[in-house]
């Protein structure tokens, strides 16, 4: 099996992005509390299993191991050895299509 990213390192991840969202979402919502309606979503911590961070990982390994094989094509039809931004700005919007 291939080296693929640290779960860890990805839920350290998720779990920024659900806090930054999740202080967003406060900021910008107006309180609406209903009476009686036992826990509500801003009380619950969004978390992920270990399947989950399992999968996730893969499917980032995939996506970038694809978008690098992609911008070398590029970078090879253009005559060069080295990847430039301008590479990657080129594949991107076909590649998040097929993710």
């Amino acid at each position: 099996m291939e080296t693929s990213f640290d779960p860890d390192l990805i839920h350290a991840i998720f779990k920024l992005v659900w806090s930054s969202s999740a202080e967003r979402d406060e900021e910008t919502e107006a309180v609406d509390v209903e009476v009686g309606a036992g826990a509500s979503k801003k009380s619950r911590p969004t978390t992920a299993n270990h399947s989950a961070l399992s999968v996730s990982c893969e499917l980032l390994r995939l996506f970038i191991t694809e978008a690098i094989e992609r911008t070398a094509i590029i970078a090879e039809a253009e005559g060069t050895n080295k990847i430039e931004p301008t590479h990657l700005e080129r594949i991107l919007p076909q590649l998040l299509l097929d993710f």
